[in-house]
């Protein structure tokens, strides 16, 4: 089977990691870098044998490019997504799919439209913790999905929103904590716990008086087959730093993971700290396994670089996607529902009242 020819939207700090991953996948010929300033896509291109483009359209022509991926700051995802598509390649984005429901609807349609695969990162998906708390549901391990909560919290200081001029800006950056860091956390709920019916929540901005987005926010949940859901996520705790994730069960049982801890990670910038680990476990017979997996998932991931690898892994996955002509690990569709889930947050602050799904 032939390669599929690949490049990158985007040089910033996120794009070095695909580019190392979609180096080391053997079904990849990454070929090519776009980035709007081309000084920054020729550095780039330079340190990756590749060739550098400032119009996207141009490179996925010249290139004859099957796929790309997209590493551009949220807000500017919808314009590098549409040209990429319009041109023919299969695109992946990273998280968030993007800022607004209009953006994600706009990228999926033209997908559809035009026969191509839309996917979005979410690489924690495939951490082997994650993986089981997902497998346990589905076997009915913990019955029927009855509540489920999400936590994050962590810091972000004056520092980290001064390293991109899009950071903290409602205009640039779209949201705070929401958009930005809580998105994987998000997924990781929905996923779980199925399709939501209604949504009532709060956002505050408590102390980043130097940003106009929020640093906190909160929300009720209910579900279409009659959970419950709560959403607790801040950048307000310092020094503090954790994501958890916990789904409880009509049986009784609960199974949850935390997926971050130590310090927020920052692409380009810092590594994770705390490989994840399942916190909660209390299927019966299995109560103690907890511990055991504990050791041998921190083994792995010390054995690894954590973020590369699981990076790789899902872009991976998308390749074989193509080539098996099979819908990707995180679809477009799925993104949007993490999209689905910030904007009703937002839109239930602004209105002071719940606000039903589907958004939109």
């Amino acid at each position: 089977m032939n390669k599929l020819r690949t490049g990158i939207i985007g040089a910033g700090k996120v794009a070095h990691l695909h580019a190392k991953a979609l180096l080391k996948i053997e079904m990849s010929d990454l070929r090519a870098v776009y980035n709007w300033k081309k000084n920054k896509a020729i550095d780039f291109a330079v340190q990756y044998d590749l060739r550098a483009y400032d119009d996207i359209g141009e490179m996925v022509a010249e290139e004859d490019l099957d796929m790309v991926t997209v590493c551009t700051p949220h807000p500017a995802h919808l314009d590098t997504v549409i040209p990429a598509l319009k041109a023919g390649a299969h695109v992946i984005v990273e998280k968030p799919l993007a800022v607004s429901l209009e953006d994600c609807d706009r990228m999926i349609r033209m997908a559809e439209e035009r026969s191509l695969m839309l996917g979005m990162i979410s690489q924690r998906r495939l951490y082997q913790p994650v993986m089981r708390v997902k497998q346990a549901i589905d076997k009915g391990k913990i019955g029927k999905p009855v509540l489920g909560i999400v936590y994050l919290f962590g810091w972000r200081g004056e520092e980290y929103y001064k390293s991109d001029p899009w950071r903290g800006k409602w205009e640039l950056e779209g949201g705070g904590v929401l958009v930005n860091q809580a998105p994987h956390q998000l997924d990781l709920f929905q996923w779980y716990m199925g399709d939501i019916d209604e949504l009532f929540g709060y956002w505050a901005n408590f102390n980043h008086p130097y940003i106009e987005v929020e640093d906190t926010a909160i929300a009720v949940v209910k579900f279409r087959d009659g959970a419950f859901g709560n959403i607790i996520v801040s950048n307000s705790q310092n020094p503090a730093l954790y994501g958890k994730v916990h789904v409880f069960g009509s049986n009784g049982a609960a199974v949850g993971v935390q997926t971050d801890g130590g310090a927020m990670f920052i692409a380009g910038m810092s590594t994770i700290e705390e490989a994840p680990y399942n916190d909660l476990w209390s299927v019966p017979g299995e109560e103690k396994l907890h511990e055991q997996w504990r050791k041998e998932d921190e083994d792995f991931f010390r054995r690894i670089d954590p973020v590369l690898y699981y990076h790789q892994w899902q872009l991976r996955d998308f390749v074989e996607s193509i080539q098996d002509k099979r819908k990707p690990m995180v679809s477009g569709m799925e993104g949007r529902k993490t999209v689905e889930i910030f904007n009703a947050i937002y839109e239930s602050n602004s209105t002071g009242k719940p606000v039903k799904f589907p958004v939109g």
